[in-house]
This record gives structure tokens, sequence and C-alpha cells, in this order.
């Protein structure tokens, strides 16, 4: 089983679909990878050499931010617009879209179920 970056690569399938599956990577940046490593794409990830899985995590970890520092880079700059209050800022901090779209209707995963109001009855 091949572990890069804190990741199990699914044994089934072929290494340029497998690195996918490591947060801040995509189809692109892996097929980079396997360029500069010189790894056969179609090579399934249970057939790979310690060899071959040493080259990717070196390059891996040398040229690319992923998975934790990717996470937390990104989590640094919310704050940072949070912490200086400008428009986007505002948005993450009241919990609604950031990028211009509709709130009216939808938005209803980033706003979360918005539940009425108890009404009570007067007494007479």
């Amino acid at each position: 089983m091949a572990r890069i970056s804190g990741i199990d690569l699914p044994r089934d399938k072929r290494i340029e679909v497998a690195l996918t599956y490591i947060t801040g990577l995509g189809h692109p940046s892996a097929q980079k990878i396997l360029q500069t490593t010189g790894i056969d794409p179609n090579t399934r990830v249970r057939d790979m050499s310690p060899d071959d899985v040493a080259k990717i995590r070196d390059v891996i970890a040398n040229e690319y931010k992923v998975e934790g520092a990717l996470r937390s880079e990104v989590q640094m700059n919310i704050k940072r617009l949070m912490d200086i209050g400008c428009y986007r800022g505002l948005r993450h901090r009241r919990n609604l879209p950031a990028r211009g779209q509709r709130t009216h209707t939808n938005a209803k995963t980033r706003r979360g179920n918005r539940r009425p109001a108890m009404v009570k009855k007067k007494k007479t």
C-alpha cells in the first residue's frame, strides 16, 4: 500500500488518478509529478515499487503544498480577511456566500436551515 502525505492511495486505481486523492493535487499536477519522476501514468498503485513511491513522495514534499499545510494556509487567509474587515471577511464571519451568489433563495448549504421563531399564543 502506498502512503503519501499521510494518505493511503487506493491500490486498484491508476497512479495518475490515485494522486488526486491527496488534497491539493488535481489531474494537471498529478500528470506533472509523474512526468518529472518518469513513471508511467497507467501504472496501478499496487504494481509500483517502493523506489517509485519514494520519488513521488520527494517531488510532492519539495514542490507542492498539500494536506495539512494547505488547509492551514487557507484558514489563515480567511482569518486575515476577517481581521481586516473587508467585504469577503464579513461574509465569512456571517457564514454567508462570499463570491456574489444569490441569497434570497438558495444558499441553504452555506446559511443552514433557518427555522422560524416560535410564536406564542397570547393569554386572554
